[in-house]
């Protein structure tokens, strides 16, 4: 896996708002194709990987519940070439919407052991050897896998064979969901070995966590650091003032924010479209100062209240 050593290189690219029609993100609409059909979105995440991979970023992070995104980065790794490229993705949960924006439900959660050994054989059709990070997707205290032990083994067959296993966390409760997935162990090693948590400015809390494992030598990854776009378009005021003070977009300004955690080995990126990519890749020229760091520090909420007022944004 490519070590972290410049800005460029602690930024990697997510596919969860181009490798299906809809997703919870807000400013997305406006920024894809006017027909969102599979062709199209093909397209475009193809363009978006291309400027990425122009720019120097090096990780592509997926997952089975995108939609299609791991059958186009698949595609274009095989067109393209690309040997230099970190690949991780996910399983757990299961993308059923068919491709329809308007429907009921979008994905289904089942952390199995069937749902692992059919997800594995998934990704590893399309992606091969490709694979260097495996994750559990969105691993909560109330996980089966905690109680499974047949789970956990199967999965350390895949640790054992090379791959580096780690897991996502969201909810209010992440830092516990870190700090007891710490503890597992089977073989006499962990089993996990990397993990990807949302962390923003204004939901820090499991900060702590991902310093110490960090510290411990797991691979720290961030997700959601624009929360779902809404500090880019709707940022606090004292937020928006420090990206006018630096002539950059507020998305810029929550990921430099991101960068600046030492702890943080990945921070990835979310785009729509090459436009986004293009002012999201403005926080490699900010530098915050101590004093704006702290401003933004105080810019944290209250847990719940931020993944209570998330749970209700709408898929589009």
């Amino acid at each position: 896996m490519i070590p972290a050593q410049n800005p460029v290189q602690r930024l990697g690219l997510g596919l969860a708002a181009l490798g299906r029609p809809a997703y919870i993100n807000v400013g997305r609409t406006e920024a894809l194709p006017q027909q969102r059909t599979a062709q199209a979105m093909k397209e475009r995440t193809r363009a978006v990987l291309d400027a990425a991979y122009a720019r120097g970023i090096r990780w592509v992070d997926t997952a089975r519940s995108y939609g299609s995104a791991e059958q186009f980065l698949a595609d274009w790794l095989g067109e393209r070439g690309h040997a230099d490229v970190t690949v991780s993705s996910k399983w757990g949960y299961a993308y059923v919407a068919q491709w329809r924006i308007e429907t009921e439900v979008h994905e289904v959660k089942e952390h199995s052991l069937e749902r692992l050994r059919s997800q594995w054989a998934e990704t590893r059709t399309l992606l091969g050897d490709r694979i260097d990070l495996y994750q559990v997707h969105s691993l909560t205290g109330s996980s089966p896998l905690f109680e499974d032990l047949e789970l956990q083994h199967e999965l350390a067959r895949i640790r054992d064979a090379g791959v580096r296993l780690g897991f996502s966390t969201s909810g209010a409760a992440q830092a516990e969901s870190v700090e007891r997935a710490w503890e597992l162990e089977i073989g006499g090693s962990q089993l996990f070995s990397a993990v990807q948590s949302t962390w923003n400015t204004t939901e820090p809390s499991v900060g702590r966590v991902l310093n110490e494992v960090h510290t411990g030598g797991w691979r720290v990854l961030l997700k959601e650091t624009m929360a779902n776009g809404r500090l880019a378009l709707d940022p606090p005021e004292e937020f928006a003032a420090i990206a006018r003070g630096h002539g950059v977009g507020p998305d810029a300004i929550a990921i430099a924010h991101a960068l600046a955690q030492p702890w943080a080995d990945v921070v990835l990126l979310g785009p729509a479209s090459v436009e986004q990519l293009e002012t999201n890749l403005d926080a490699l020229n900010v530098e915050l100062t101590d004093q704006e760091l702290g401003t933004l520090a105080s810019l944290a909420r209250d847990a719940a209240t931020y993944w209570g007022e998330r749970s209700e944004m709408p898929w589009h």
